[in-house]
Order: structure tokens, then sequence, then C-alpha cells
């Protein structure tokens, strides 16, 4: 059991003296699942885990009911490894994808739409370029109905500075799924358009999100 080993060289205490990558892949799956059986140990139950799939890769695109059929896998212990399953999908993706590129409003509005579209309140985003307008970070900087005395550039160009952004984009939500652009819409994106040429930090675009649609307000001609 795992209170026989000594606790200097169990799996947890190995990790946080020697690092994750010292770990075997055993080890590893051990940390998730906590815990084994009144039967056999976590580090049993992890070795047996691994022996029914080919390879620790195939994890990636196991489901709950094959994990569920490993005996001593309960829905728990199942979805703790789904979870670490998806997390390491997801770190992946991102890594290969690289940083995204917008070069027109159609690019913006399919890098924000799957976010923006479904929710129930209006949400301020600002996109933070470098000067190959490549996205550096993405960041939501008011939920709120848009106006021009509550939203302030200083929160939106504190982070452009701290970013070393080139320029930004911004983008709200229509929660009507209506994104034809209010008086108000228009006299906040002027006044951010005004305090960037101050700082020196363009501000190419404001896209307005509605029900899987969006208005450019650069296209519109409101820039």
């Amino acid at each position: 059991m795992i209170r026989d080993v000594h606790i200097a060289d169990r799996p947890r205490e190995r990790l946080i003296r020697q690092g994750a990558g010292s770990l075997s892949n055993q080890e590893l799956i051990a940390i998730l699942l906590r815990t084994g059986t009144k039967s056999e140990s976590v580090l049993v139950l992890a070795n047996r885990i691994l022996s029914s799939f080919d390879k620790i890769q195939d994890l990636k695109n196991v489901t709950i009911e094959e994990l569920m059929a490993v005996k001593g896998v309960g829905q728990a212990k199942a979805v703790q490894l789904l979870a670490a399953a998806e997390i390491g999908k997801r770190l992946y993706q991102k890594h290969s994808e690289g940083r995204y590129t917008i070069r027109s409003p159609e690019d913006a509005a399919a890098y924000l739409m799957t976010d923006m579209s479904s929710l129930n309140q209006e949400h301020l985003v600002a996109l933070f370029l470098n000067v190959k307008n490549e996205v550096l970070h993405k960041q939501t900087i008011f939920i709120g109905s848009l106006n021009a005395s509550i939203v302030h550039p200083r929160d939106i160009f504190r982070e452009a500075v701290k970013r070393s952004a080139a320029s930004i984009i911004i983008s709200h939500n229509h929660p009507s799924g209506n994104p034809s652009p209010s008086p108000e819409d228009i006299a906040v994106t002027k006044r951010l358009i005004e305090a960037g040429e101050i700082m020196g930090i363009e501000t190419i675009d404001h896209i307005i999100i509605g029900d899987h649609q969006f208005v450019s307000l650069k296209e519109k001609g409101y820039m």
C-alpha cells in the first residue's frame, strides 16, 4: 500500500521536492487518482489504468465509459482523469495554434463570436495586438451597459501599455441579438480613439457582436 512507501518516495512528496518532470506516468496518474481501493494501492491502480491502453497518449481521447470499465475506477476518478486529459489537450492546442492574427473585421469577429454571442449581459472586451496584428492578450474590461461616462479609456490603455500593445480592438455584445450600434456605442468608440491617439496606440476597430452576426464600426464609417 502507499503507506508502506517511505514518505520521501511518495509521488506527491517527490513532485514537491524534485518537480513534476521527475515523476513517471504511473506516479502522475496516482496523484490525480489520490486514493486506491481497499485491496490495492493507488500506484497499482494507476499502473492497471496505463496497462488498459496502448500508450498514455490514448488517454486524450478516452471516454468516461472506457475509464470506468477499469476495475477500481469509479465515476469520480474517471472524471478527474478526463479533466486532466482535457487540460492537456487545451494547452497543446493553444501552443500549436500560436498567436491569432487579425487582418479584417471578420477575423476579429470569428475570434470573439463563440464566447460573446451567448452572453446574457453586455461585456466590453479588448484585444491587444502587436505590430503584426497578432493577439497578445484578450481581457474583459467592463460588464454592463456601455456608457461613455462609465467606460474609462485608462482601464483599457493601462493594460495596453502593460502588454506593449501597438494597437487595440474593442468589442462588446448586444444580448438582444441585434448588433446595430447605439449612440452610446459610437460615443464610447470616439472617446477611445481620441485617447489612443494621445497614447500612440491605435484603436483599429469596434466590433459589436449580436446573435451570430456582427457589425464593424470601422466598416460603417464611424472610425
